[in-house]
């Protein structure tokens, strides 16, 4: 049986549409159910008069998600505590096909870092649109210019002050994966270990620690600083680990991160800024809703 031309041409093109969903939206939920109408549409359209597919589907995309973000934000603005992205595996790919370079790659991967992500929240939609599609996907100005409906020159001026409110806020460093890494095995040994002293040597003086679990389950209601504070919640919560739960290192995010389990349930995600061989924030994701996914992903 010979496959549907439509179909074929869509998967082909699935991952960079997940990849810009997704940067828009931080959920994967919502980035699958864009993905999802974007089918609909491009299976209903006139084909004949499409001659570039893929920037076709971006267009389609990307309007779409425009469109639901500008919808979540009145909800968002409701949220309980501090909102943070659904944890999205790395472990094979970013969102993207598979980039042979390593340096395009390392561009992808921060382009879905929780530090990132969290700063694009600040954004307007098209903001957000303008600067994922450019910094992430490196699309021409002028065909991001026709997706959002814009001219070529308000995309600039958008893109340029993206760039900024981006640069400006996000951490700037550059860690060896493997560092990181380490460091995330020497944390979660010290706080598995209750062993407070090697935990707080590992915090930068400045370190904060933000939560979310969306008013869903216990959780600083706000951003937690300096490391005198941030060692005693984590102190706290240490107290609470039994030998009932199961914690895996897997990469997320494009970086190393623990997903914690109970009696075979996701309970807790858990990653780590680090540089200047300190852990400078701690992201903790406690919100059932975003954690549903990680069960399929270990097999439990």
């Amino acid at each position: 049986m010979n496959a549907d031309p439509a179909t074929d041409v869509f998967e082909e093109h699935r991952p960079v549409l997940t990849g810009v969903a997704y940067r828009m939206l931080g959920r994967i939920t919502d980035a699958e159910d864009v993905v999802q109408e974007a089918w609909l549409r491009w299976s209903s359209a006139d084909r004949e008069e499409v001659r570039e597919p893929r920037a076709y589907l971006v267009r389609i995309t990307t309007r779409l998600a425009v469109d639901r973000l500008r919808h979540l934000r009145s909800r968002r603005e409701a949220y309980v505590g501090p909102w943070l992205p659904e944890p999205l595996t790395t472990e094979e790919a970013v969102g993207s096909p598979p980039v042979p370079d390593a340096a395009e790659r390392a561009v992808l991967a921060d382009s879905v870092s929780f530090a990132v992500l969290v700063v694009l929240e600040s954004l307007s939609p098209l903001e957000r649109a303008v600067f994922v599609l450019r910094e992430a996907f490196g699309f021409p100005y002028a065909e991001i210019a026709a997706a959002l409906d814009r001219t070529e020159p308000a995309v600039r001026q958008l893109a340029g002050r993206a760039r900024r409110h981006v640069e400006e806020r996000k951490p700037r460093y550059d860690v060896d994966p493997a560092e990181r890494r380490d460091l995330t095995e020497r944390f979660l040994a010290a706080a598995s270990g209750g062993s407070i002293g090697e935990l707080m040597a590992l915090l930068a003086p400045d370190v904060r620690l933000v939560s979310d679990a969306g008013g869903k389950a216990k959780a600083a209601l706000r951003t937690i600083g300096t490391a005198d504070k941030v060692g005693r919640f984590l102190a706290a919560v240490a107290q609470e680990v039994g030998p009932d739960w199961d914690m895996r290192i897997a990469e997320f995010n494009g970086g190393p991160a623990v997903a914690c389990f109970v009696g075979g349930k996701p309970d807790t995600f858990l990653q780590l800024e680090v540089w200047d061989g300190v852990i400078q924030c701690i992201y903790i994701v406690r919100n059932p809703d975003k954690l549903s996914g990680l069960s399929a992903l270990f097999d439990l």
